[in-house]
């Protein structure tokens, strides 16, 4: 048996009348120390600081303040939903195709129809910033420097900040960039110009203008068979026409152009509602059985 538990309460220490107060209520003052004060020691001179390791939080946030882990998945999906807009936009005459080699470069080609920069056709590349779609406006460069007031004569970059001055995530896109491209060259803007010859020339002298612009879209065509500066095999490139090449590809092209016009051609609507009056439920045209 246990000697603790077997002790009597009347064997138990009996507490003094001061310690008796104390529990009572009373406050009790601690004895004040005399202990002397502890000093930190002297830094050696030659001692190096060290510094406390960043948060493996923070230095996982990239430029465009997505997570490390995805970001880079993110940015390739807001590149793939960038050109599923453009596809869906179908702007006349302008032809994009991404990179091979690298999702943040697009090759692209504008034909123009009519105005004053007619029969032109004008390769370029779209450059985009590794933190799109939270960076800067993506740049458009032209292959060969068009006499523009808008574009820079010497890189042949088009002033696209001047529509786009900041870049708005989810409100401005790719394909926005690419009709304004396509736009300048029906629409002379003149205002803060990349070549001023060119804006002073189309205020003053519209037939001297003109004849520049002649040369330069000859000068662009006459360039159009070489290959492309980039090499890329989806880089854009032209050759001359072989029918041995291109007419089954035209005939391919025709054809399907046809099979679609007759498939529209042939829809025709009954004019039936798909709802009965009077009811919610759907119903399709009741079959007629024929006389036996």
């Amino acid at each position: 048996m246990n000697t603790f538990w077997s002790m009597s309460t009347s064997s138990a220490r009996k507490r003094p009348e001061t310690e008796d107060k104390a529990l009572a209520g009373e406050p009790k003052n601690s004895p004040p120390r005399t202990a002397p004060k502890k000093q930190l020691p002297t830094i050696p001179k030659n001692a190096v600081p060290v510094t406390k390791p960043a948060s493996p939080a923070l230095s996982a946030q990239t430029t465009n303040g997505t997570h490390a882990s995805y970001g880079p998945f993110y940015l390739e999906y807001s590149l793939l939903a960038e050109f599923t807009l453009v596809v869906k936009q179908k702007l006349p005459g302008v032809y994009i195709q991404p990179s091979y080699q690298s999702a943040l470069m697009w090759f692209g080609v504008i034909f123009i129809r009519h105005g004053l920069y007619q029969d032109g056709v004008f390769k370029f590349t779209v450059y985009i910033p590794d933190n799109y779609p939270d960076g800067d406006c993506p740049r458009l460069v032209f292959d060969l420097p068009i006499f523009h007031p808008l574009v820079d004569p010497v890189s042949g970059e088009l002033d696209v900040k001047r529509a786009f001055a900041k870049w708005r995530r989810n409100h401005n896109h790719i394909w926005q960039i690419l009709m304004y491209a396509r736009r300048v060259f029906y629409k002379i803007d003149t205002t803060s110009p990349l070549n001023p010859e060119a804006a002073v020339l189309y205020e003053k002298d519209v037939q001297l203008f003109k004849s520049k612009v002649v040369d330069s879209v000859k000068l662009c065509s006459s360039h159009l068979f070489d290959p492309p500066k980039i090499e890329d095999p989806y880089a854009i490139s032209f050759s001359p026409w072989n029918p041995a090449v291109h007419d089954e590809a035209r005939e391919k092209m025709l054809s399907q152009k046809k099979s679609e016009d007759q498939q529209g051609k042939s829809t025709q609507v009954s004019g039936l509602s798909w709802v009965k009056p009077g009811s919610v439920q759907p119903f399709s045209k009741e079959e007629k059985t024929l006389p036996t």
